[in-house]
């Protein structure tokens, strides 16, 4: 990536290294979220990013280290996308745009190829361990995304005292990776805007009725 300052052989990178070691690192990402992990080699990548063997041996000596490269910037990527959209989440129809804005994301490829971060957890999780703790890790940095918007709700009184929190953002990113694997397989979104559908009346069943019946929603301009 672009702010490392060294290759994995502990070599400080110039600044055409650094541009060489994104050029793999991207091409590695894109193929392995197309083929898949085990699929992908490193002459595979090699040729997509234009590089000799030495060029990309310096930088990734072996699979393994490519691979955790690739979840570094696959998470980071993804997160920040989440980041955006769950940021101010607050309100119910906030979490309808959330669930409208992944699901027109995975539509563009009609449900093809899973959620960037699933997909290699699927892989990687019994086969190598550092990958899986560090995804492990994303996951949970991602369902507190959730976990502080649908605090922010009870807070504010759109959700009852007795709604958990932590509870709640399980269920949901849940039903959003089942609903990725669905659609994954199915090439159609439709079972994902199911899954994330019926989550997400669960989390209406904790709203707190406004006076005219409907559940409430904060007065400000929250997402």
């Amino acid at each position: 990536m672009a702010e490392q300052a060294r290759d994995k052989n502990g070599s400080r990178l110039t600044e055409r290294g650094r541009a060489t070691q994104e050029r793999i690192l991207r091409a590695a990402a894109d193929m392995m979220y197309v083929k898949g992990v085990s699929l992908t080699t490193l002459d595979e990548v090699r040729a997509a990013s234009g590089t000799s063997k030495s060029q990309l041996y310096r930088h990734y000596p072996d699979k393994d280290a490519l691979v955790r490269d690739v979840v570094a910037l696959q998470a980071a990527e993804l997160l920040e996308r989440q980041y955006q959209l769950l940021r101010r989440l607050g309100s119910l129809r906030g979490l309808e745009r959330w669930r409208n804005a992944v699901i027109e994301n995975n539509a563009l490829r009609n449900g093809a190829y899973g959620c960037p971060l699933g997909s290699l957890a699927s892989e990687l999780a019994d086969q190598d361990e550092e990958a899986r703790e560090a995804i492990a890790r994303h996951f949970g940095t991602w369902e507190g995304l959730l976990e502080a918007g649908l605090s922010r709700m009870k807070d504010s009184g759109v959700l009852r005292a007795d709604a958990d929190a932590v509870e709640l953002a399980t269920g949901l990113m849940a039903a959003l990776q089942g609903g990725y694997l669905l659609a994954q397989t199915a090439r159609d979104v439709k079972p994902m805007r199911i899954a994330l559908d019926m989550a997400i009346d669960h989390v209406k069943g904790y709203a707190v009725p406004s006076e005219d019946g409907n559940p409430a929603e904060e007065g400000g301009s929250g997402r």
